[in-house]
């Protein structure tokens, strides 16, 4: 399976055509939208973005996408990812969009008609998507500082998902191993356009520039 991975798109056309211009170059199975679609909204700004991408997606809000741009999502030819489980050929996915709830470990996670805890819902298989990066990965701002959820680290520590897709913090765009599970943050920068990854017995990464 191939998925393009983005975050960060901040209501700019020219970011989604750049977008579109990969589907194009690397015709993925798969584009995984990790929030903040819109600049504040409006939510019919992300609707039309997501309605442009022209194979499957998965999209989660990030933290300046109001409300709005929650229904927006799921009124698009995206699926909304946020708080749910999603299979995908075979791949399990789970969201959490926005600014990461506290305590994270109450979060429930829908999946058909059923709600289970968050960490029953990750596993050694699962690709976890967030709008944040964990703490320590992929999460510099400037002069240093880590800006990522702790929370967020220590359920990625206990439930080992095998991949976590991230962005939010544009100034640290890349790949970190973090023990079994690999973290990548694919915000749409000033000299990033998201991820490329291919998934079958092992996992290729590649940061698109």
């Amino acid at each position: 399976m191939k998925l393009l991975a983005t975050a960060d798109i901040h209501g700019s056309q020219y970011r989604l055509n750049i977008i579109l211009k990969n589907i194009e170059k690397y015709s993925p199975d798969l584009v995984v939208i990790c929030g903040d679609i819109t600049q504040f909204g409006p939510g019919e700004v992300a609707k039309n973005f997501l309605n442009q991408i022209p194979v499957d997606t998965l999209a989660i809000v990030g933290n300046i996408d109001p409300a709005e741009v929650g229904q927006a999502i799921t009124d698009s030819k995206a699926d909304n990812l946020d708080l749910k489980r999603v299979v995908k050929n075979d791949i399990s996915f789970v969201g959490i969009g926005g600014t990461i709830p506290s305590p994270i470990f109450k979060i429930a996670i829908k999946y058909k008609d059923s709600e289970k805890p968050i960490e029953e819902s990750i596993d050694e298989k699962t690709i976890l998507v967030s709008h944040e990066p964990p703490y320590k990965t992929q999460d510099r701002v400037f002069f240093g500082h880590h800006s990522g959820s702790k929370e967020l680290r220590e359920l990625i520590e206990k439930c080992k998902p095998r991949l976590i897709l991230c962005g939010h913090i544009h100034e640290d765009p890349g790949i970190t191993k973090l023990d079994k599970s690999i973290v990548v943050n694919c915000s749409m920068g000033k000299r990033t356009e998201g991820a490329l990854i291919e998934i079958n017995n092992e996992i290729d990464i590649k940061i698109l520039d």
